[in-house]
């Protein structure tokens, strides 16, 4: 794969008080998720960079390690922060918190990835050399 330079910087979004730790954006593009550890919260944009929402999530953690952050194929937010253990699933407006997908086996997680295709939760842990497969189940 080759990559090409970029030469024009589309836009600079600056979230006053916000420190990004992770960002993603959602598959439609007109969400971008920002967590900040300091005051460990998810921070919801808006395409042009006005803040939708701002959401408190324990689950963020340490300061040392950037917090994993994922967003669906259907919008759906996964965190997931270190400590306490936990993958948070965020509704598309980063408004509430939907659910506390997987607390058991789960230690330190860094990462986290959701896969339509298998319909698998893929959790990445520190201090760990196994990546864990979880079989998501649909209530």
């Amino acid at each position: 794969m080759t990559f090409v330079s970029i030469y024009k910087q589309y836009f600079i979004i600056t979230v006053s008080h916000t420190t990004v730790g992770s960002c993603a954006v959602s598959p439609d593009g007109d969400r971008i998720y920002v967590t900040n550890q300091n005051s460990k919260q998810l921070v919801t944009l808006s395409r042009d960079g006005k803040v939708i929402s701002s959401l408190t999530v324990p689950a963020l953690g340490s300061k040392a390690l950037l917090p994993g952050l994922h967003v669906t194929d259907s919008g759906q937010v996964l965190l997931c922060g270190y400590s306490p253990g936990t993958i948070v699933q965020v509704d598309r407006d980063g408004r509430q918190r939907l659910a506390e997908v997987i607390t058991k086996d789960v230690t330190c997680p860094t990462s986290v990835y959701y896969s339509k295709h298998t319909g698998s939760i893929i959790v990445g842990m520190l201090n760990n050399n196994d990546i864990t497969v979880f079989q998501a189940v649909l209530e």
